[in-house]
C-alpha cells in the first residue's frame, strides 16, 4: 500500500478514498460537516473551493478574493482558524 494508506481485505480506507472519491462517502461527510456548528465553516469552505475549481479563468481572481475574506481572514463571516498560515497564504502564481 502507498505510504499513509491502509488496506483491509483489499478495501482502501484512506480519507481521500472514503470521503472525497466515493460519492456516498463524500455526501455523508459533507452533511456531517454542515450539520455541526463546530465544522460548518469547513463544510462551506469545501463547497466553495469545489465551486472555485469550476470557475472560468476570468472569474478566478474575484472568487479567490471572496474566499479569502470569508474563510481566511480573522473576523471573516466563516473564518477557518484551524487552517495553517501556509494554507491561507495568497497564491504567488
Amino acid at each position: 500500500a502507498p505510504p499513509g494508506h491502509t488496506q483491509d481485505g483489499g478495501q482502501e480506507t484512506s480519507f481521500r478514498w472514503q470521503c472525497v472519491e466515493q460519492p456516498i462517502g463524500k455526501l455523508l461527510f459533507r452533511r456531517f460537516l454542515e450539520g455541526s456548528a463546530q465544522f460548518a465553516a469547513a463544510g462551506a469552505l469545501w463547497a466553495e473551493i469545489e465551486a472555485f475549481e469550476q470557475c472560468e479563468d476570468a472569474e478566478r481572481e474575484e472568487a479567490a478574493k471572496k474566499l479569502r475574506s470569508r474563510f481566511f481572514t480573522p473576523g471573516g463571516a466563516e473564518h477557518c482558524g484551524f487552517l495553517s498560515a501556509a494554507a491561507t497564504a495568497p497564491s504567488t502564481g
